[in-house]
């Protein structure tokens, strides 16, 4: 894959800072490269060693002249090789930290930066995965990815999902394929006691979100016994694990029709299906229908989309996270919990929680802070890059 004869050099600004990258940050923004005819002529995922302004060499990396992010970090060493071999060390080292967590093979294989595969997220679901290849290099070599892939695990079927925000910022088309096996309908995953239906062809990013795992089985602690509103669930995230520990029903809210008949499969498959209700809708209004109606609930849960996912939706976002919180209060009955998350990378940790905090106060209700979550130990983060600590989940107790 690389030829450290003949793969191009790019140099840093003078004014850029290679301490960054020496200190361990992954990227290389545009404005910090020396942007010459021959640097801006080089195609998207070619190799290239990087050199300080003082042209010595930092590190290998892997460039996209038509990305903000121009250079991504492979190896400390500018002469490294890259080949299948080199991503079979890095998929082998991402498994052993798997299966030391998990005792069974549903999980985040590969937590892109933090995994030491730029830009690469593969997430596995027993004998099948799924890979994001969400930068430059990645897409051009989604095949010995595959390979390396099936070598290292044994999976027998992968599906390349080409879909998604990260994927349109690096210039690169959408598009959904199996690269190996068959995929034949919706896979049976379980988690917490429950099961869930991911659907690994046409669902949201990879068909499940295992980063919520341990943010599950908190909430279904407090849910024993308990009505559970869950908003914008997906295939039924919070509610089935709730459902699972002996909560006494469910109602699962979401906009999509797809995603909430794959909660009632996995109700159907967990043996729960008599205590789950659905309802489809604009999850806005549905709460604010549900408190016209004088409805409440035991615990509450909300798990929106990204509201913020970058600094330029930062303030709408964290209007959108402030309103979730004060509508979703309202639903609470007194001494009950809600739980509020948010995936925002831009949205750090103390600006959700004042949001949040606004949003309950708003509502007309005060709260403790019982509980602080992050995504699970499959999404590694990588100290150097906030954006790898992305999700964040407060529980509280309202009066």
């Amino acid at each position: 894959m690389t030829d450290t004869k003949t793969i191009p050099t790019v140099r840093l600004r003078p004014k850029a800072e290679a301490r960054a990258i020496r200190h361990g940050f992954p990227w290389v923004y545009a404005d910090e490269i020396v942007s010459d005819r021959r640097t801006m002529a080089l195609r998207p995922g070619t190799f290239a060693r990087l050199e300080d302004a003082d042209r010595r060499p930092l590190a290998l990396v892997t460039v996209n002249p038509s990305s903000k992010i121009f250079a991504r970090v492979m190896e400390r060493d500018a002469e490294a090789e890259v080949s299948r071999d080199w991503l079979a060390q890095r998929i082998g080292r991402a498994l052993a930290l798997r299966e030391r967590l998990y005792d069974a093979p549903f999980y985040r294989l590969v937590h892109a930066e933090a995994d030491g595969l730029p830009g690469v997220v593969i997430d596995r679901f027993g004998d099948t995965a799924v890979i994001q290849p969400n930068a430059a290099w990645a897409e051009a070599h989604v095949h010995e990815l595959a390979v390396a892939l099936a070598e290292v695990t044994g999976v027998e079927h992968i599906v390349k999902n080409g879909t998604g925000r990260a994927r349109t910022l690096e210039g690169l088309p959408e598009e959904t394929v199996v690269l190996t096996g068959d995929v034949v309908g919706p896979v049976p995953v379980r988690m917490n006691g429950a099961i869930y239906m991911a659907d690994l062809i046409g669902g949201q990013k990879t068909g499940l979100f295992f980063d919520q795992r341990e943010n599950h089985a908190f909430a279904a602690r407090l849910a024993r016994g308990a009505r559970v509103l869950d908003v914008f669930s997906h295939v039924g995230g919070f509610g089935l694990a709730a459902l699972a520990a002996g909560a006494e029903s469910a109602l699962a809210v979401d906009g999509s029709a797809a995603a909430l008949a794959l909660a009632e499969k996995g109700a159907e498959a967990s043996g729960v299906a008599e205590r789950l209700a659905t309802r489809q809708g604009d999850a806005f209004a549905v709460m604010e229908a549900l408190a016209a109606e004088g409805e409440r609930f035991d615990v509450v849960i909300c798990d929106p989309p990204a509201f913020a996912p970058s600094k330029p939706a930062l303030e709408a976002g964290l209007r959108a996270y402030e309103r979730v919180a004060r509508l979703s209060a309202q639903l609470v009955a007194p001494g009950g919990y809600l739980g509020l998350c948010s995936c925002s990378h831009a949205a750090d940790l103390t600006a959700f929680r004042n949001a949040s905090a606004r949003g309950i106060g708003k509502g007309g209700r005060r709260g403790q802070l019982l509980h602080t979550g992050f995504a699970g130990p499959d999404h590694p983060q990588l100290p150097q890059l906030a954006e790898t600590g992305y999700l964040k989940a407060l529980f509280f107790r309202l009066d």
